[in-house]
């Protein structure tokens, strides 16, 4: 009788061996190879660079590198680096442009290493990323991302910047062989000419001079001909909301847009939209720096939603977009969870008001009631209407108002604004306008002091959208506002109003009460830090004082790792980080409001936000 142990089978492979002989797993070979090309291009970068770098202790690994003799031998590594560099994003991401570019760069690589060097490990090591490349290429089918031509000068500025402080670094990487003392202004020249080939003020000893008037050259001509290519590639522009797709989606909320108070933001015409097979639901989103952001909840009936979510993950496959959803309910959330294995992660929470609940009588409305009558008692007054009550002329003045009182450059908002204001198809929308006539007033907007505007929310209810106020009028308009439209509620047929989105509400309530434990004071603590910058804690504070419910909303997210990739997406979207053209490129620029007031009184911002607070500032 013979026994034997599992794993040390006889004619068998143990299985660490077999499994690295089978290499690393399809899906983790983007990965693989594009962290491999990346820590090759650094290492190609500094033994252009760097002289003594090839003569280090790790000389063994600079063998798989371009040659080091001769000053073809630099220039050819820094291209190489550099190009490296930029196509290792796109490796990981499964770009099938970047595979192609890698699959030419590599052979010619390898040749260039045996050519100049005569690096047999070079050689091999660029055949085993082919090898792995040419292997597994149906990893590598992600189609490319939306971008105009745009890209072409925003690649030319960063690369030239990059050339320059590159260049800086090689113009100083030869101290002993550099002639004279030249200072920063000859150094920065030497790098500007050798940029556009032609010899600069700083001289060398020896075959230095030659070294490093290639490696500039080099420089140089990787950002003429990224910078050519850009420009004259086709262009691939972001997909945006159809005719056809609005009035789908307009179908499906007239009978299921009362069950997301964000639903009517689907509408914005920069998002895309995809619907499930059935086509009685679907997910709008908009693609920010590779990120595929939805936002809200699908839109539509509730069972077909998983049809739209596995289209939505499909298409986000289909581009190697990271895929992710901002502020949706927890319903949304636990079906998004369920259906696609994502994560969520509580963002914050809505403050919604039940009509009729709603009371300015009692001590905890005080502060709200006494603000109002003072505002009432300096001649202010309101109106809450439809948007389709109001005239064109009208239109046009709250449309000139909101734009002019607008405290930023650019519009602000995406998963929680629609970013039109009086649009024709828009007539079941609400407007609420505040107004005082003054002897002298020469604003161009008439006696329009302050602008509240509404989506609705199916049937029985409203979201807001927009908070506008001139600058120069009394504080409080917002509260003015927020309780007129409240109290004229009941007549238009609306039982729930949705107000602003207060982020990380739940840490800072309980923060602040007594016995909170140290984490969550300190917790508390940045987050009042941070509300410098995006009033955090001033919106929850302005919230707080309608006396809302609060309904918790969420972030879904693949892993945690995609957190700050989806965050620094989300705030490009709300407009809080903008990788905008320079003034001097940019083509009209926003008029600048005809009125000041830097000598009337100012909003606090512990009472609202002094720059436009649209739902914008409902999520980060």
């Amino acid at each position: 009788m013979s026994s034997r142990i599992d794993g040390d089978k006889s004619g068998q492979v143990p299985k660490p061996v077999s499994r690295i002989l089978r290499g690393p797993r399809p899906e983790s070979v983007p990965g693989v190879v594009g962290t491999a090309v990346t820590v090759v291009g650094l290492l190609d970068i500094a033994a252009g660079v760097f002289p003594r770098f090839r003569h280090s202790r790790i000389h063994a690994v600079t063998e798989v590198l371009p040659g080091s003799v001769g000053p073809f031998a630099a220039a050819l590594a820094i291209s190489a680096g550099v190009l490296l560099l930029l196509l290792a994003h796109g490796l990981k991401r499964r770009k099938r442009r970047a595979w192609r570019a890698a699959v030419v760069l590599l052979p010619a690589g390898a040749v260039a290493q045996f050519t100049y060097r005569h690096s047999i490990l070079g050689v091999v090591i660029a055949a085993l990323l082919l090898a792995l490349l040419l292997r597994h290429q149906s990893e590598f089918k992600a189609l490319p991302d939306p971008r105009s031509r745009w890209k072409a000068l925003a690649n030319f500025v960063l690369m030239s910047a990059g050339s320059i402080g590159l260049g800086l670094v090689i113009v100083n990487s030869h101290p002993g062989r550099v002639v004279g003392n030249p200072g920063v202004y000859e150094q920065i020249s030497h790098v500007v000419y050798g940029l556009f080939g032609f010899e600069g003020p700083v001289d060398y000893a020896g075959r230095v001079s030659w070294t490093v008037g290639y490696s500039l050259g080099a420089l140089g001509m990787l950002t003429a001909v990224t910078t050519i290519y850009l420009a004259f590639r086709p262009e691939h522009p972001a997909a945006r909301l159809t005719a056809d797709d609005e009035v789908k989606l307009r179908e499906l909320l007239a009978r299921h847009g009362g069950r997301d108070s964000l639903g009517h933001f689907a509408l914005r015409r920069d998002k895309a939209v995809v619907f499930s097979p059935s086509g009685k639901a679907a997910v709008t989103y908009r693609v920010v720096s590779g990120v595929m952001l939805a936002s809200g909840d699908p839109v539509g009936d509730v069972e077909a939603w998983p049809g739209a979510i596995e289209r939505f993950m499909e298409e986000a496959k289909t581009h190697s977009w990271t895929p992710a959803v901002m502020g949706c309910s927890e319903t949304g959330g636990e079906v998004w969870t369920r259906e696609t294995g994502l994560d969520a992660l509580e963002l914050g929470d809505e403050a919604i008001v039940d009509v009729k609940d709603f009371s300015l009588s009692g001590r905890a409305m005080r502060n709200v009631r006494q603000m109002v009558k003072r505002i009432e008692r300096n001649g202010y007054t309101t109106k809450v209407r439809r948007v389709s009550e109001l005239t064109e002329a009208e239109l046009e003045q709250v449309r000139g108002a909101a734009d002019a009182w607008r405290g930023t450059d650019t519009e602000r908002g995406f998963s929680m604004a629609l970013g039109r204001v009086g649009d024709p198809g828009d007539g079941d929308c609400y407007i609420a306008t505040a107004h005082r006539v003054e002897e002298g007033d020469t604003s161009p907007f008439g006696d329009l002091k302050a602008v509240l505007h509404f989506v609705p929310w199916g049937k029985d209810g409203m979201s807001l959208e927009l908070m506008r106020r001139d600058r120069a009028a009394d504080p409080g308009m917002n509260e003015l506002l927020i309780v007129a439209s409240l109290e004229a509620a009941p007549a238009l047929g609306i039982e729930k109003v949705s107000l602003n989105f207060a982020m990380f509400r739940s840490a800072l309530a309980r923060g602040e009460k007594i016995g909170a434990g140290p984490v969550l004071r300190m917790w508390r603590s940045l987050l009042v830090f941070l509300s410098r910058w995006f009033q955090i804690e001033s919106l929850y504070k302005f919230n707080a004082k309608f006396r809302p419910r609060w309904e918790p909303r969420f972030v879904v997210f693949r892993t945690t790792r995609d957190l700050p990739r989806i965050g620094f997406a989300a705030m490009q979207a709300e407009g809080f980080v903008t990788l905008a053209l320079p003034r001097l490129f940019a083509g009209r620029r926003r008029p600048k409001p005809v009125r000041t007031c830097a000598h009337r009184h100012v909003q606090a911002p512990a009472v609202v936000p002094t720059q436009a607070t649209e739902r914008e500032v409902r999520a980060a």
